[in-house]
């Protein structure tokens, strides 16, 4: 029976095949062996996965679009369901139909079923509830074997991202894993060698593990609240005295795994409504447009490649012509440092407390190993950075690396 190690993450997905070679990525979309975690159902035929699905509703065709998939995992949503067309799916469901997709590709490309996995997750799927993170991977295994796995289990992703890592290095030594993904930031410090690469039992080698709830899907979130919703009402004055519009909408606009939420109908005529009310008008009227349209999806890309732009540029904008003529939003680096100044905290405090539970001074840490796409961003790149100043810095596969890892574990256990 075939093996594989899957990384569902937040913003992507890899999985990874047990070649004669050696473990690899499988090519999911094309020469990609990324796929973005997103998911397209137009109102008739198949539903679209990846790159696809997000063209598809770039490019206007009627649907519904759905991202950010694995947010919902250790949340109330989990047990819910959501309008697709005329029928409501629960969000099991419509992650079962992602990954679903996702496994076929892969066992195409494998010429073989794929029965054993070796499923990524991160040490926490919510912050401070053990229950919670038992719902959660209960949840995700329920999922594996409803698309057709029969063995399954799990490994921490930062201990993944390790497992890559050492297969690369020529001594030993102490290392602090930092893997911040779309949703969770996850920390492990490990002991790594080439000899304690072929070793089975690594459960001495892991000398702490800690996460927190805080990723790159965050980081969109406000920075919409704090450039972009603004120019569509949040915080604006009602005509009444001492009262502001309603915050609730914005904050589902700008939260990925919420975004359909507005698409009831009664939100739209609530802010209709609420625009009769507002000491400025026209601000709703924007608001409205992108509920009217189902365009929140749009504002959240956008948002999301600003922020990517400001890993390389001081400055952005954000092009929101389509919303009202002349319309953008600024940018830069201070705006970026400034929204986010609180979760860099969380971030610094999260892996703080992994070396006291490892017993380590910042000074025993002799490299600090990076993968996940928010690396990329100044302030949780300093936080992190910060925490171990005197170690080598080490840039791993962004989106491969937990995938890979996971799929050497995958050797171990079903090889």
């Amino acid at each position: 029976m075939a093996a594989c190690g899957l990384d569902f993450g937040t913003s992507n997905t890899t999985l990874g095949l047990l070649r004669e070679t050696g473990p690899g990525l499988a090519r999911l979309e094309g020469p990609a062996v990324t796929i973005p975690s997103a998911i397209f159902f137009p109102p008739g035929g198949e539903a679209a996965i990846g790159r696809a699905a997000i063209g598809e509703y770039v490019e206007g065709v009627p649907g519904r679009l759905m991202r950010s998939l694995k947010s919902v995992l250790g949340s109330a949503l989990i047990d819910e369901t959501t309008p697709v067309g005329r029928q409501r799916l629960p969000f099991r469901t419509v992650i079962a139909r992602y990954l679903g997709a996702v496994k076929a590709r892969a066992e195409a490309e494998a010429g073989a079923a794929l029965t054993r996995v070796v499923h990524g997750r991160p040490v926490h799927f919510v912050d401070g509830d053990p229950e919670g993170d038992r719902r959660a991977q209960a949840a995700l295994a329920g999922i594996a074997r409803e698309i057709g796995f029969r063995e399954i289990s799990f490994q921490y992703e930062p201990i993944a991202a390790a497992l890559d890592y050492e297969s690369g290095l020529a001594g030993e030594e102490v290392a602090l894993i930092a893997d911040i993904g779309g949703g969770t930031s996850d920390f492990s410090v490990v002991r790594l060698s080439p000899a304690r690469h072929a070793r089975t039992e690594r459960a001495g080698d892991i000398l702490a593990n800690d996460g927190v709830r805080v990723g790159g899907t965050d980081v969109d979130r406000v920075l919409s609240l704090g450039r972009v919703m603004p120019l569509l009402g949040l915080g604006s004055p009602m005509r009444r005295p001492g009262l502001d519009v309603p915050s609730a909408y914005f904050h589902d606009l700008a939260t990925w795994s919420q975004i359909n939420r507005l698409y009831d109908g009664r939100t739209l005529r609530e802010v209709r409504a609420l625009r009769r009310e507002a000491a400025r008008p026209d601000l709703l009227d924007r608001l409205a447009a992108v509920i009217e349209a189902e365009r929140g999806h749009t504002l959240a890309m956008e948002v999301e490649d600003a922020k990517i732009a400001l890993s390389e540029a001081e400055r952005t904008a954000l092009p929101l012509g389509w919303i009202e003529a002349g319309l953008a939003a600024a940018m830069d680096r201070d705006d970026l440092a400034r929204h986010t100044a609180d979760l860099a905290r969380r971030i610094a405090a999260c892996i703080g407390a992994c070396l006291r539970a490892a017993g380590l001074p910042p000074g025993a840490i002799d490299a600090v190993f990076l993968t996940g796409g928010s690396t990329r961003l100044a302030p949780v790149r300093s936080a992190i950075l910060r925490a171990a100043p005197d170690a080598r810095v080490v840039e791993g596969d962004t989106f491969g690396s937990v995938g890979m890892g996971l799929t050497i574990e995958a050797a171990r256990r079903y090889g």
